[in-house]
């Protein structure tokens, strides 16, 4: 790389945050002289990369917008001359930074990924038998679809797998042919999930460019608001209230088509797919179940929910995804029961300049609005627990400062230790031990504080061990046997059969049975309250999971004993 190049990609680095008519200029002189630049290194090729993807995002002007389009549209060349003089390419296939035009992604991605794929891009997928490791798997599955293949995978060596797959693929390709002959199998959905991933077979995807990360747009008719141009300086944390934001502001929302929602969907699978993630919520969204939610500030969000056959147990699921000027930049996960969400909050590495406060603010501004939860949990890696890159971003500090505090007492404790010796001494951090000992602890932020401390010891899973020691008290460790019991004795509690229901009601139901067992006092619950139970078992099979926690949260005794089965002693 030329002096000239490097010195332009300093002067971009330096300048994309700061935000006046002199410094707008400037971006927009270096952007048009680094396209007559070439630069053929990966560290440079990322440097550029990155940095035309968070201007492209937080543009200061169209003429920023259209310079960064168009040496975004050339990185495919770019690449291509890169490995034509045998660089070194292979740190863009970092997890961080894949998903770059003109790279490929190869892993053993699930079944319900590489079928859509292969809907959606049948000619841009293929096996990548290179890093195949297995073949006794494939001796165990194949024989469905290829007659006879027993007579070699089950008693010889160096079995030729390429080879019957060529004579029984006939003109489809590899990876097509054997999708299909999946699909076609007389076993559930989940069964054939399971069977396909036990192959652990690798997959490459060299996706189209409005597929990678470089390219991916949110299309025109998906957009709320005209590109939004940062003239001053981006917010930070202390420019926002981050109670106030979540308490009093409201924002409009809007059910999109089925088709928009598959379209929402199939973006949403397409940017975790190229950095090698995989979304429960995208994965198995219901399209019929999209919302929008424009933002402000060029930001729309689109919240995706489940359909009825993929619910989780217990807990409603949403997920979202987040475009900034039409860039994807992030994804959210929230997992609720009653008032509580577990949130999950992830912005794209390349924009975590990027506003973070207010976004996330926003984002749980629409979780609280759709759904009416008021308690924001974050699970421990959040905040550093076995996640070296919370540590080293200070995570646990930047949602303490937001008004997050542990739940575990004597976190909470250390949390204000450490907070005075940051009042007292001008340049103290807190070491990177201390930040792991805190982040050991959930945190928890309630707009309630009538409510404040009542889900501190809770964990969903408490529930799931109270089942399993039951199961093995009463039942044998006989999983069918519990389910069965469970089933009698809610249909004679509610007074509803179960006769009557499809299969995911059934299941529901069977959940749910299992749980009331638990519950002692449950027969003496007045019959009102049991009346709401059985509404609360009825939509979590059906409808909207927004309406399973509406229902949910007017059972304050049910609310109590949940939180009773899935709390801990006190730490």
């Amino acid at each position: 790389m030329s002096t000239r190049a490097s010195q332009l990609l300093r002067q971009l680095e330096r300048l994309k945050l700061t935000f006046d008519s002199r410094s707008r200029r400037q971006i927009e002189r270096s952007l048009k002289r680094l396209g007559r630049e070439s630069i053929v290194d990966a560290v440079s090729l990322i440097t550029l990369h990155e940095l035309l993807l968070f201007l492209r995002a937080y543009p200061q002007s169209t003429a920023i917008v259209n310079e960064t389009e168009s040496l975004l549209r050339e990185f495919v060349r770019r690449v291509q001359d890169a490995a034509a003089q045998d660089e070194d390419l292979s740190p863009l296939d970092h997890p961080e930074l894949s998903g770059i035009a003109g790279r490929l992604v190869a892993d053993t991605f699930s079944y319900y990924i590489v079928r859509g794929l292969v809907a959606r891009y049948p000619r841009q997928v293929a096996f990548f038998w290179e890093w195949f490791e297995d073949e006794n798997r494939l001796g165990q599955s194949w024989p469905r679809f290829m007659p006879l293949l027993e007579e070699d995978a089950f008693v010889e060596a160096n079995i030729p797998y390429r080879s019957w797959l060529r004579a029984a693929r006939g003109k489809e390709t590899e990876l097509g042919w054997l999708i299909r002959r999946f699909e076609k199998l007389p076993i559930e959905g989940a069964a054939k999930a399971e069977l396909y991933d036990s192959q652990k077979l690798y997959v490459e995807w060299t996706p189209s460019y409005r597929a990678t990360r470089t390219g991916m747009r949110l299309p025109p008719h998906l957009r709320s608001t005209k590109t939004f141009y940062h003239r001053e300086p981006l917010l930070q944390r202390r420019d926002i209230s981050f109670a106030d934001e979540l308490s009093t502001k409201s924002l409009t929302l809007k059910r999109l088509t089925k088709r928009e929602g598959e379209t929402v969907l199939d973006l949403a699978r397409d940017a975790s797919t190229v950095r090698y993630r995989e979304l429960y919520g995208f994965t198995h969204g219901d399209p019929a179940r999209v919302i929008k939610a424009p933002l402000g500030r060029g930001v729309d969000l689109f919240v995706t929910s489940l359909p009825s056959h993929a619910r989780l147990p217990l807990r409603a699921y949403h997920s979202a995804i987040i475009f900034k000027n039409q860039v994807p930049v992030g994804y959210f996960e929230g997992l609720s029961l009653f008032e509580r969400m577990e949130s999950g909050f992830n912005l794209y590495y390349t924009f975590r300049e990027g506003e973070t406060a207010w976004l996330y603010a926003n984002t749980l501004t629409v979780m609280r609005q759709l759904l009416r939860v008021t308690t924001f949990v974050l699970d421990p890696y959040q905040i550093g627990f076995e996640n070296e890159e919370g540590i080293e971003s200070g995570a646990f500090w930047f949602y303490r400062k937001l008004g997050f505090r542990p739940t575990a007492q004597r976190l909470q404790k250390l949390a204000e230790s450490e907070e005075e010796k940051i009042r007292q001494r001008k340049n103290y951090r807190t070491p990177a031990g201390t930040l792991r000992k805190l982040a050991a602890s959930p945190m928890v932020f309630e707009l309630d504080r009538k409510r404040v401390g009542d889900w501190d010891r809770f964990q969903i899973r408490e529930i799931g061990f109270a089942v399993q020691r039951e199961m093995a008290r009463r039942f044998g460790s006989t999983a069918s046997e519990m389910r069965s019991e469970g089933v009698r004795f809610a249909e004679r509690l509610l007074k509803s059969s179960t006769s009557h229901l499809a299969e995911p009601a059934k299941e529901v139901f069977s959940n749910f049975g299992i749980i009331l067992l638990l519950i002692p006092d449950i027969e003496e619950w007045s019959r009102e309250e049991k009346q709401m139970l059985l509404r609360i078992i009825q939509a979590k099979a059906s409808g909207e999971e927004s309406r399973y926690l509406r229902l949910m949260q007017k059972h304050e005794r049910f609310r109590a004993s949940i939180i009773n089965l899935g709390s801990t002693p006190n730490d």
